[in-house]
């Protein structure tokens, strides 16, 4: 093991823990939060929340990683050529965030030389932290993770996700062929949740046409490590214009890129 890696790793699992208490300050009194729309995209918010989690989360990593890069879905982009590049989305899910549910995390990935090796999702509400680091498993504290062995459609829930990025062409056939196939599905409006629920086995797979790197890299080490599968998200320039995400437990992910490929 990388000891940089594994320093980074200890290091982002009480960061993104510290973090959370200020987000969940933050949900708690909600009602007192400026919501503003992200320019010419329905649906997709951003309050000050997100911009102060994401403060603190660069702020940390300058004073103890100055050398690193950083890729924030409210900051941007700083020094993608590092070796090391952090990529965060401070509150995923900020809709329900926004209007009171509870799908909603801090996500944070680590890309060492291009290659995800860090992966940390948490949840707040339900002090949930799916962590992983590669090639070590992935865990919920302290427990370790498994990805579900359905090798049917009709052995558990289906995540789908959607955004306004994407026509509904891209999507509406998917639902109506998993239906057919005798599955069903849930949208929660978290990716990154929903991506630990894959590893977690608590989903079986999880589809969205077009997802940014933030809300998704922690997610996809996770099931990778959990013994799920992912499509190659990355590819194509993913960290940087986003990508569709496909991921599951082995034994159906054929057959959801089946599905998906119905929306080409």
């Amino acid at each position: 093991m990388n000891s940089h890696i594994q320093q980074r790793y200890v290091f982002a699992k009480d960061l993104i823990k510290n973090v959370g208490e200020i987000a969940l300050s933050f949900y708690l009194n909600r009602d007192k939060l400026n919501i503003q729309h992200k320019k010419g995209e329905a649906q997709d918010l951003v309050s000050i929340a997100d911009q102060n989690v994401e403060k603190e989360i660069k702020t940390a990593l300058k004073a103890h990683f100055p050398d690193d890069g950083f890729l924030g879905e409210e900051s941007g982009a700083d020094g993608l050529d590092k070796d090391f590049c952090w990529v965060v989305d401070p509150i995923d899910g900020t809709s329900p965030f926004l209007y009171g549910l509870q799908a909603w995390c801090i996500s944070i990935a680590v890309l060492y030389k291009q290659e995800i090796v860090i992966g940390l999702i948490y949840d707040p509400l339900h002090k949930e932290l799916f962590h992983t680091i590669k090639g070590e498993g992935a865990f919920v504290n302290k427990a370790p993770l498994s990805a579900s062995k359905a090798t049917s459609l009709q052995e558990g829930l289906v995540g789908l996700g959607m955004s306004h990025r994407v026509p509904p062409s891209t999507f509406v056939p998917v639902i109506d062929q998993v239906l057919k196939e005798g599955g069903m599905f849930v949208r929660n409006g978290s990716g990154a949740l929903t991506l630990a629920y894959v590893a977690a086995g608590r989903l079986i797979g999880y589809f969205e046409p077009h997802i940014n790197a933030w809300d998704c890299l922690a997610g996809i080490l996770l099931v990778q490590e959990a013994g799920g599968q992912t499509n190659d998200f990355l590819a194509n320039d993913g960290l940087l214009k986003g990508n569709y995400i496909l991921a599951s437990s082995q034994g159906i992910f054929n057959q959801l890129e089946a599905i998906r490929s119905l929306t080409l």
